[in-house]
């Protein structure tokens, strides 16, 4: 004990001397002082060149990207989505639910008027319901998980907590990355399939002007396989999908295709055209569901109500099956 004492104060003076002489080797009493400013420079054009990009760093790693100091662009992109997008965002999204919830208050489930037949008529084939059902799938499991993404923070994440909110939203983006492949092939399967079916014509003019008969019981506008308001539904899904999986396949492999400020304006694109897409596909699935009796049944097992058929496509089973417009007992309108 007594040997290790003069070892133990040894240690100890000179830890003390180097605290005593730490500032003294680190800044010498004659070194010059750091200079707060760059002569002959104007610091306000160094930060206006480093804020617009012209002045970039020097990296080593492959990502020459890196390099870039200060990106602004992102500032705006970040303001735009947190800001407007997501505010007039959940506007569209609960406008749209309001507006049904509304229609469905006034109006009501939209009823077969005339008698029922009890015979059915193929409105769908297999193949066709198919192409349907894969597209209309891929899109839900891609709006709800891109949902998540842009208003889960602020709205699930404080109900489900930290780690299994993570949890949802990583599965959640995988689901998004892949599904948007299938997403792409249903929509390109329903574009072949009936592009020809929605070609605009006359008639489309006279159930517009009629509003298709939805505000008004017993008025049935003549219409060919698809309506007036399946043709918009039908172009908004082929443009507005094409929008998004151009925009989609930029997003998945960034920097393939595009740079960074390209990125940021897909991305904003990508979920402006989504929530739009959203609200139409949700008043979509409204009509074809609880809002119009019989219309399920054509996506269902593809067979319909020959009166219902009558009524919304009677142009459609003219053709089909030969029948005359007024050569039936039905209470709607006689086609044109």
């Amino acid at each position: 004990m007594t040997r290790r004492l003069p070892l133990c104060m040894m240690a100890l003076a000179l830890v003390g001397g180097l605290t005593i002489a730490a500032p003294a080797l680190a800044a010498p009493s004659d070194a010059p002082p750091v200079p707060t400013q760059i002569e002959g420079v104007n610091r306000g054009d160094v930060w206006q060149a480093v804020r617009t990009g012209q002045t970039v760093g020097v990296v080593s790693i492959p990502d020459k990207k890196a390099a870039v100091l200060i990106q602004s662009e992102g500032e705006a992109w970040r303001a735009l989505r947190n800001g407007p997008l997501s505010q007039y965002g959940s506007w569209v999204l609960g406008g749209i639910f309001a507006v049904l919830a509304l229609f469905f208050l006034l109006r009501g489930r939209i009823r077969i008027d005339g008698a029922k037949t009890g015979k059915t008529i193929q409105r769908f084939n297999a193949f066709e319901r198919a192409a349907h059902w894969l597209t209309a799938g891929s899109f839900v499991v891609l709006a709800v998980s891109g949902l998540n993404l842009l208003y889960g923070r602020f709205t699930l994440l404080p109900l489900l907590g930290p780690q299994p909110f993570a949890t949802l939203t990583h599965y959640g983006k995988l689901a998004h990355n892949f599904l948007g492949f299938a997403f792409i092939l249903g929509l390109l399967l329903i574009f072949l399939l009936w592009v020809r079916h929605n070609i605009p014509e006359r008639h489309d003019l006279v159930w517009f002007l009629k509003a298709g008969g939805l505000f008004s019981k017993g008025v049935h506008p003549p219409a060919r396989k698809f309506n007036g308001g399946q043709k918009v539904i039908f172009w908004s899904t082929v443009v507005g999908g094409g929008m998004l999986a151009f925009t989609g396949v930029q997003l998945i492999f960034p920097f393939s295709f595009a740079t960074l400020a390209e990125l940021q304006l897909f991305q904003l694109g990508h979920a402006a055209i989504a929530i739009v897409m959203i609200a139409i596909i949700v008043a979509h699935i409204y009509i074809g569901s609880v809002g119009m009796e019989g219309a399920f049944a054509a996506m269902g097992d593809g067979q319909v109500e020959l009166q219902w058929a009558r009524e919304h496509h009677s142009l459609w089973v003219e053709e089909v099956t030969g029948e005359k417009p007024g050569h039936h007992h039905s209470h709607g309108t006689p086609a044109e």
